[in-house]
């Protein structure tokens, strides 16, 4: 390592860290080998143990470079695929094996050693591919997937070559844009989904190699589908061999648990604060965009970094500089992965989990901002599926849960997501949450789904909910395939991939998402009649969709709505069609508007309202 890298290592600003720390195979002086190099500033030794030297602490012991903290040794002999590990005597006198916190892979089975390899080439995307696919006036419909429960081939974990073979062409032919993936990262316990990684410059090893994941990659690439990876920068977990004190001290971490451990997951707390730390992590962000050819980041749990006080009561949680609750540090950092990620790789995003109401999540950094493209609308999930798991007699008594989102809609860029959170921990199913028998719960997925595609903002669908999965998931089975062979569930499948393919090709339902001209009510007030009613507007006047959501299992016959322009409407949606497992109320296709003012309009139209049903109309372009 020279003079110039140490330095920018111990000021945090190496854009790229792992090209220098971690097991690199390469020739020096004519002898071919292995260069390792580690960061442990307090540790009193480290050395590197393998398989090629027994895991023998004596052999290999590595050299300190000052003041930059950083261990290092060239090991002649050792190439891509050997075993290794660090053996650490911390400042606190005690030695542990330390996996390498730059391991780009990792070894099946408990051992958990860290495998030498070779850095991954940079990956070029396609020209223009990031910049159509995710512009904020694109169609943006992301299904979320936890790659070891999608399906089980043979009652097994599947491998990024069966995903690639059987994940992508159905995620294809289902109409998404994007595939969202829970972490991938090493991380020992299965059961954490991912959620609490040790290796985060590994992929996981249960699921294959690093070469196959990125095939993965460029196979989800070359069928046009973008992929995200679900990144966690917000905690770790604190496994003896991992990054909890590190060198005998609290070095990734915070010293005061006040600072340093999440008491919700039982996790470790970065200090963000920390040069280093802040590099590592940077780093990591730019690197699986870079290295894996993966399109964007989905960061997780952004509150409870953004927050000291976070899930913390009173006295338990310590103040900022000025005395207040926002954690600084945790700020610049996400500021920084943005800035970085946006100057580094053009059309590659950010989408934030944050939960509060943080101003600027998606404002620019020199705004202000975080820099986030996009941030979950958290609000509006948690109100659209409130008012659907009340029975519809009370409906009219909540009608605003509907309404409100609008009220904000503009603040942010949003996605709206009905995320895997929504079906864990006892919180069942979409489909359990629905009020009503079978037939309604039904069709209240059908409008739920119906009213997410037609409102503005991004989708994100978690698997399993296209057909209306029944059980919550289950990390440790597969999804429940078999609903595709009950009529009723196909109808859902058969639903969201028309939703997918409607919403891509009708400009109107996804160029103007952030613009207030992009969306406007026809009847926000109809609570009598549980009905709600708006347009959704393109570009041109025939870039338009109305869209009406009876909220009631009462068929509504004569139903009057005002529309924005004379003409022949077409039903180009119907939820409650035949095909979808509905009764077929409706209006024959289409109907024809007569010169009677209605809603503000100069003409109107007389609908069907199917009960429970949702209907997109578009205007019917002259001949």
């Amino acid at each position: 390592m020279g003079e110039t890298d140490l330095w920018l290592l111990a000021e945090g600003r190496h854009m790229r860290p792992w090209e220098k720390l971690g097991a690199h195979p390469c020739v020096q002086n004519g002898s071919t080998g292995t260069a390792f190099a580690v960061w442990a500033p307090n540790a009193r030794q480290v050395c590197v143990v393998g398989d090629f030297n027994h895991w023998d602490p004596a052999q290999h012991v590595m050299q300190h470079r000052g003041t930059a903290g950083v261990w290092e040794i060239f090991v002649p002999g050792v190439g891509d695929g050997a075993l290794y590990k660090y053996s650490v005597l911390g400042e606190d006198g005690s030695r542990v094996l330390k996996t390498d916190p730059y391991a780009l892979r990792t070894e099946t089975g408990s051992g958990h050693a860290c495998v030498v390899m070779q850095l991954p080439e940079r990956v070029e995307p396609t020209p223009n591919q990031r910049a159509r696919s995710q512009a904020l006036t694109s169609p943006m419909s992301i299904y979320e997937v936890h790659v070891g429960s999608w399906q089980r081939p043979y009652g097994q974990l599947p491998d990024w070559n069966y995903l690639a073979e059987h994940l992508v062409p159905y995620v294809v032919e289902m109409g998404f844009t994007h595939i969202e993936l829970m972490p991938i990262n090493e991380h020992p316990f299965y059961g954490s989904w991912g959620y609490q990684p040790t290796g985060l410059y590994a992929p996981s090893a249960r699921y294959g190699s690093p070469e196959t994941f990125r095939d993965f990659i460029a196979t989800a690439h070359a069928a046009g589908l973008m992929v995200l990876l679900d990144w966690v920068p917000a905690h770790f977990p604190s496994d003896a061999d991992a990054l909890g004190r590190f060198d005998g001290t609290a070095l990734f971490e915070h010293a005061d648990p006040r600072e340093g451990f999440h008491r919700d997951w039982n996790t470790l707390i970065y200090n963000y604060g920390r040069n280093e730390v802040r590099n590592f992590l940077v780093g990591n962000a730019l690197f699986w965009i870079e290295r894996y050819g993966i399109d964007g980041l989905r960061v997780d749990a952004v509150a409870s970094m953004l927050y000291r006080d976070y899930s913390r009561p009173e006295g338990e949680w310590v103040p900022n500089r000025d005395g207040g609750r926002e954690n600084y540090e945790a700020i610049a950092l996400l500021r920084e992965v943005n800035q970085v990620v946006g100057v580094e790789a053009p059309g590659a995003i950010s989408v934030a989990e944050e939960s509060t109401a943080f101003a600027g999540v998606t404002a620019p950094p020199w705004n202000g901002g975080l820099g986030f493209h996009y941030k979950w609308n958290l609000g509006w999930m948690h109100d659209t599926l409130a008012y659907l798991a009340l029975d519809p007699v009370h409906r009219a008594h909540h009608h605003n849960r509907i309404t409100f989102s609008m009220m904000y809609a503009y603040s942010e860029h949003y996605v709206l997501p009905l995320s895997h959170d929504e079906v864990v921990h006892g919180k069942g199913s979409l489909y359990g949450k629905m009020h009503g028998d079978d037939w309604q719960k039904r069709a209240n997925l059908r409008i739920l789904y119906a009213f997410m595609y037609a409102h503005p903002g991004r989708k994100l669908l978690f698997m399993g909910g296209e057909w209306g999965q029944t059980q919550e998931w289950n990390h440790d089975a597969e999804l429940q395939w078999g609903l595709l062979q009950n009529p009723s569930h196909a109808g859902i499948h058969q639903l969201v991939r028309d939703l997918n393919h409607l919403y891509r090709s009708h400009t109107a339902l996804h160029a103007r998402d952030d613009e207030p001209g992009g969306f406007s009510w026809i009847d926000a007030q109809d609570a009598a009649h549980s009905v709600y009613s708006f347009v959704r507007y393109g570009h041109t006047s025939a870039q338009q969709v109305v869209v009406v959501c009876n909220m009631t299992p009462v068929a509504r016959h004569g139903y009057r709505l005002g529309v924005p322009q004379g003409g022949v409407w077409r039903e180009i949606l119907n939820t409650d069609a035949n095909e979808y497992g509905g009764s077929g109320a409706g209006n024959c296709g289409e109907v024809s508007s007569v010169p009677v003012a209605c809603h503000g309009y100069a003409h109107s139209v007389v609908l069907t309202l199917p009960p429970l049903g949702v209907l997109w109309l578009e205007p019917e372009l002259p001949a």
